[in-house]
This record gives structure tokens, sequence and C-alpha cells, in this order.
């Protein structure tokens, strides 16, 4: 990441709206009967209800997702002691934080005061507010007081998280680090630079994590703690030990860990390479760590680091935890966060970062890979499966430790509750990928010398969605997956050029030749095609060696197509191909057709089309409702487009009554309900929700896609290819892994829905 410079961050935090968070009303409030219930009278009916039965104020208010970040501006960041008010930007800061990542809710309270006792008594004052307390950037030994006295007073989940967050996510890395270094923590020896909160909270998770606590010395900026010393206060002296040693130089020798939270430039590369073999350095001094990384690295290749900067691998970052660990603690209405949901969270957190990692975070790292190892040994602040594991797993621990006011027993149900608050929750390909599951079936891949289809074909095997078959050069396809760190288990290689696959390519070749013979197609021709991918692949397909056959990813729409007529033909009973997008947008699913495949139909293939279209529409188990589209409404033009389009609703409506079908429409009017309804009664759709739109031309569909891509934010699955007698689809050139994932399901669900139907 490049230097910010003061006058960027300035700007940010005053341009528009001052500051970085606002409240938004979340109820309807433009009449006056709106009103009337939001305030008076309507309002004392919720009042007297929570003063009948207080836990009633979760459902009423918005207590249930609010938590409140508190400070007195005592420490803040790297910039010390510099007062509430000042400390506001980063309070806002950490509300913003809650809200993107876990859709929490937060009022950030600065308190004007260094006297403890005045401290706690506010936040009990203020705290049937909230749902939960974060305290932030309260300087030590104080915080330690602070935390204690306010979760025994309180019976609301709380937690400092300069203390238990930076715990929670280190711990978390150490684990994952030791068991790449191959170590136990029973048997390692700790070392810890700093003795602040951090430093405190992070030694004790790791201890409770099962660290030997005489095998960890703590040094803070005098030297060692130990017995030695007579200026330790009641904190420091719980990490006293006796022994000679005194420097933070002299207790690195031979370490396997340092911990650090202490300040830039305090660990040289000679003690990095005092340590033990394998050593595991977590540098976490911010804005800069206690030994650069590229100095430490320099010193001890086979070290594992982690720091808290994002511009070196492992970063420690709070942002992995408070907003989950408090999601769960929300979700069942806890009464603290206790030792055994901080837990649950580094569990969790180290489990994730061995799990496969998702396409948009390799994109936002711009790697091609991330896998598990020394430089990924946590997890990416922005990965989308974190709020939906560890708030589930923080949440059950919460139950199963006793401080759950609310139970969980259907958790599947949870984790779509938690994607649905951040949007990630698509049923639509949902329901298609359990569908796929059911019956995984045979989908071979024709560019398979191409990473995105290898890693796809992986997470289809992962996921069990789909049996996947690469076709091409098996040993380049190898070397791809060697180079990557993908696992080819459960993945078929077929080289259609291997001399192995002889027979199969005359046979393929016998058959091709009897379909086209009469079409011109000699036998030394139909040979020599299929030495082709795209017609090895169709033949496949058409032989019921694989179920489906997708490519596209590096060759051109009609180079795909040719083949699939040729050798597996055009369903019986219809006169046309047709391509589908799906265009998945924040107002639900939208079909879109044609967009790839027919320049100028008539209208007669304008009926087909749409036939092809609802047929396909059903198959993700949504019924159709079907606006097909011109630059007129309802004959207002008596030619070109809105003519051919009228005949093709007129045959649709004669000769498939059940259809949920009409036309023409302008665009605004197929999709606006009301407007619809006002301007046309007649119409067939009525006050239905249009959920597929046909196009009159490959122009007018090619268009109206791709601007919902740009501007409209749509994410498309697509394009699909309809019309022919078995799967085969064809992908746009240069794919994601996720485009091929989903295109992959779809073809998994269609080939099922052959063989159903057959």
């Amino acid at each position: 990441m490049s230097k910010l410079r003061k006058e960027d961050a300035l700007l940010y935090h005053s341009m528009g709206r001052p500051g970085k968070i606002e409240v938004i009303p979340t109820k309807p409030h433009s009449t006056q009967r709106d009103l009337a219930l939001a305030y008076s009278p309507g309002v004392a009916e919720p009042c007297l209800e929570i003063e009948r039965d207080p836990s009633l104020a979760n459902i009423y208010t918005a207590k249930g997702n609010l938590v409140a970040v508190i400070s007195n501006g005592t420490a803040v960041l790297g910039l010390g002691d510099i007062g509430a008010l000042a400390g506001k930007p980063v309070m806002e800061g950490k509300g913003l934080l809650f809200k993107i990542f876990a859709d929490i809710d937060v009022f950030d309270i600065e308190i004007s005061t260094k006297d403890i006792d005045v401290f706690v008594e506010t936040v009990k004052q203020i705290s049937p507010t909230f749902g939960g307390i974060n305290l932030e950037d309260i300087a030590a030994p104080e915080c330690f007081e602070i935390e204690e006295r306010l979760k025994k007073e309180l019976k609301t989940p709380l937690m400092h998280d300069d203390q238990h967050g930076t715990a929670i996510i280190s711990s978390a890395g150490l684990l994952n680090a030791l068991e790449i270094a191959g170590k136990k923590i029973g048997d390692i020896r700790l070392v810890v630079s700093g003795a602040g909160a951090s430093a405190m909270a992070c030694t004790r998770l790791i201890i409770s994590l099962g660290a030997n606590k005489e095998n960890v010395l703590m040094c803070d900026s005098k030297g060692v703690i130990n017995t030695r010393r007579t200026d330790l206060n009641k904190y420091k002296k719980d990490f006293c030990r006796e022994t000679p040693i005194n420097t933070l130089a002299e207790a690195l020798v031979g370490a396997d860990v340092f911990l650090g939270l202490s300040a830039k430039g305090v660990m040289s590369q000679d003690m990095v390479r005092s340590m033990a073999d394998m050593p595991i350095v977590f540098a976490m001094a911010n804005p800069d760590p206690e030994i650069s990384y590229d100095e430490a690295i320099a010193a001890r290749p086979d070290l594992i680091m982690a720091t808290g900067r994002s511009d070196y691998p492992n970063q420690v970052n709070n942002v992995l935890g408070f907003p989950f660990i408090f999601r769960g603690a929300l979700d069942v209405n806890a009464t603290a966060i206790n030792e055994e949901m901080k837990i649950a969270a580094v569990y969790a957190l180290a489990n994730l970062a061995k799990q496969p990692v998702p396409e948009s975070v390799n994109r936002a790292y711009n790697k091609t890979n991330i896998v598990f190892g020394r430089e990924y040994i946590i997890p990416k602040p922005v990965d989308p499966r974190l709020i939906y594991t560890v708030a589930p797993a923080v949440a059950k621990a919460a139950i199963d430790s006793g401080v759950a006011q609310k139970i969980i027993t259907d958790w599947d149900a949870y984790a779509e509750q938690l994607k649905a608050r951040l949007g990630l929750n698509n049923k639509l390909i949902q329901n298609i990928t359990e569908k796929a599951k059911t019956n995984p079936q045979r989908i071979v891949f024709a560019d398979a010398n191409k990473f995105n289809i290898i890693k796809a074909a992986q997470e289809l095997v992962q996921e069990g969605i789909a049996r996947p078959i690469l076709l091409g050069d098996r040993e380049e396809i190898v070397q791809i997956a060697e180079e990557n760190h993908l696992d080819l288990q459960g993945v078929e290689i077929v080289s259609q050029r291997e001399p192995k696959e002889h027979e199969r390519r005359i046979r393929y070749a016998k058959l091709l030749h009897a379909k086209r013979q009469r079409k011109g197609l000699t036998y030394d021709e139909a040979l020599e095609r299929v030495y082709d991918r795209n017609y090895f692949g169709v033949m496949m397909v058409d032989t019921g060696d694989a179920d489906a056959f997708i490519a596209g990813q590096s060759t051109k729409y009609s180079e795909t197509i040719r083949p699939a007529i040729e050798a597996i033909g055009i369903s019986e009973g219809i006169g046309v191909i047709a391509g589908l997008y799906v265009m998945q947008t924040k107002n639900g699913n939208f079909f879109f057709a044609d967009t790839t495949v027919n320049i100028d139909p008539s209208a007669q293939a304008l009926g087909e089309i749409t036939l092809l279209t609802a047929a396909a529409v059903r198959k993700f188990d949504i019924e159709p409702v079907i606006a097909m589209t011109s630059y007129s409404n309802f004959g207002s033009t008596n030619f070109g487009s809105p003519k051919k389009v009228a005949t093709a609703v007129k045959f649709l409506h004669d000769n498939h009554p059940d259809l949920m079908v009409d036309g023409e429409f302008q665009a605004n009017f197929a999709l606006n309900k009301e407007l619809r309804k006002a301007k046309f009664p007649f119409s067939k759709l009525g006050d239905k929700e249009v959920n597929t739109l046909i196009f009159p031309s490959l122009n007018a569909g090619n268009i109206a896609y791709k601007m919902m891509l740009e501007i409209g934010g749509a994410e498309p699955i697509g394009p699909i290819l309809m019309g022919l007698k078995k799967p085969v689809h064809i992908l746009q050139i240069e794919s994601s892994v996720r485009d091929i994932v989903n295109m992959a399901t779809f073809a998994a669900v269609d080939a099922l829905f052959l063989k159903e139907n057959a």
C-alpha cells in the first residue's frame, strides 16, 4: 500500500458529511401515521411492554444489535494519551468496521476522565442502551481494573479489544505457525517484548491454550521481568520469573517464539539468529514492528513471521476478531464474553486459514492462489467466510458455557442469516448447488491448461458439486497445478491426443462422420476434428462419456458452438439455440435472453427463445414471469421490432396460454409493476414482478446485460446455452474461478434435469 499523505487522511474525514458514521432510520417515516407510530402516541406501547419484560428491549429497540465503543483517549493507537475528543476519529472508525464486517450498529462514547471510578460508573449508567460494550484505547494498568470491575458489575458482553482482540488473532496465527514448524505449544520457550495490556492478554491466552507458564519470559522497557526487579506493579508480578537473564537479547537465545508488542527496532538480526530452529517471530508493534519483515527473513530463512502491517504476509489485524465475536455474543443475548468464547474464536480462525481461499480474497491481494503455509497462517480481513465461521463458533461457546440467554438450534439457518446480513446469501446459487450435490455429474472442461479452470475443478471436487474432467495436455495441467499448489485429487485428466486415446478417437470419428457425412464431412476430416478439444469434448457428452461440456475460456464463442451443433444437435421441435444470462442483483435475480447468439431473430424464433428461456428458468426452481421488450408499448409502433415482438407474444398466448408472458413493453413498464398496472391494466402480467426479459435482438440483449454489469453492479451467471440436445455451455473469455464454478454448477443441474426427464 502506498504511503498515506496527511492531506489525504484529513480530506477523507472531512469531505461531504463530516466523520465516518451516521444514524439512518430503519422504519417508514414519510406519513403522519408513520410518525405517530414512531413517536407519540404509538411509542408508548413498546415502552410499557419493556417495563413489563426488560428482555423485550431486544425486540422493540435497536439494543440487541447496538454496541458501545468506549474510550477515554489515554492510549490511542501509537499516539498515546491524546485525550477523549482527539480519539473520536478512531472510535468512529471502529464503528465503521463493526458495521461493514458484521452489520453491528455502534455509538462511539468518549469519556473525558482518567478517574477509574468515574469511568466505571459512567459506563454502568449508560449500559442499558447497549447490547455489548467494546472498551478501546485505555492505558494500562487502568484498563485492567476497569475491565475487571465492569465484567463483575454488568451482565453485558464486554471486551477490551486492545487486550483480547490482539490476543485472539495472534494466538490463532501462533497455533498454525507451530503446526508448520512441527512444534508443540506445551514445549515452546516464549519471549514476550512488552508488558502492556495487549502483551499480557496475549500471553495469558497462549498459556490457556497450553503453553507452560514457566517457559515464558516477559520483558518491558527495563528488561526481563524477574525476581530481582523492585519496580513491578501487581499485573507485571504475575509474569515475574526467577532467572539470571536480564535482557531481551539474552532471553531470545534458543527461544522458539518471539511475541512483540513493544516498540520499533528493539529486535536485531543477531537476536533472530540466536533463536531455535524454525523460529516464530510475531513483531506486532505498530506502525513499525520490532524488526522489519525483510531484515528478519534475511537473518533466518527458516523463520515464520507475522506483523501488524498489511503490506507483509500474516497481518495480525483485530478486525478478524471483534466484529464477529460481538456478532456471536449479540445473537445469543450473551451476558459476557468469557474465555470459552475467546478460545472458540481462536480455533475458528486457525482452522479457517487451512481451508481453500475464495477467489475474491486472492483477487483482493493480487495473488494467484493463497495457500496455508509460512506466508499464510492467519485469514485475510476481506475473507467473506469470517462472519459465518467465527460468529457461530463464539455463539456456540456462549451457549455451551452457560452465558447465553437465547439458544440457537438450527446452525445452518443461523449461518444463512449471517450471510444475509452482508448480502452473501445468494439463494439461487445455493439452491442449484444443493441440487447438483445430490448426484455430482461428470463435467468436461476444454480449456484445462488454464489456471482458473484447474482451480475451479479443485473447488468443484472439494464442494462435492461435480466430477470434473480436464481435457488437455496432461503434463502441462499437472505442472500448472503443482506450481500453484492446486490439489488434483478427484479430478480426471483426459489428453485427447495421447496414444492411449486412439480407440476412443476412432470411435468418435466414426460417429461424427455418420452424423455429418451428408453435410460434406469425410471420415478423414472427422478423424482430424476429434483431435480438437472442442470436438472431442462434445463427443464425450454425446456418447455418454461425460454429462456436460464447458468451453470458451480461451476460444471464440462461435468456435465452441459449431462443434456442439454438429456433434450434439439442436433439440427436437426447437429451431434455434440461444444464450441466457442470469443477472444477480440487490433487487433479486433476473434472466436475460437472447444475449449471445441470434442477431435479429424472427417472430417465430423469438417465441422459441422464450420457451427455451422459460424451461431454463424453471431449472432454478423459479416460475418465470416474462416481459418481451421493445422500444414501444402494445402496438404504439406497428413496424420493426415492436411488430415482431407483438407477433411472438400472440403466438405464445395462442399456443402456450399457461405461460406468464406479455409484451411488447418498454423496459421501465416491464420492471415497474405499479406503472405497468396503472397504464396497462389489461396486461396478463397484472401486478406480478417480472423476473425474465426477452430482447428483440442480440444488439439490445447484449447492451442491456453489459450495462447491468458495469452500472447496475450485477453479478452474472452465463452465458447459458439453450436449445441443444445435451448440456453444452460456453464461458466468456478469461472467466473468473467463481464464474466457472457457477457455470459448472448449472451445467450439472442441467444434466440432472435431462436425465430425470428422459
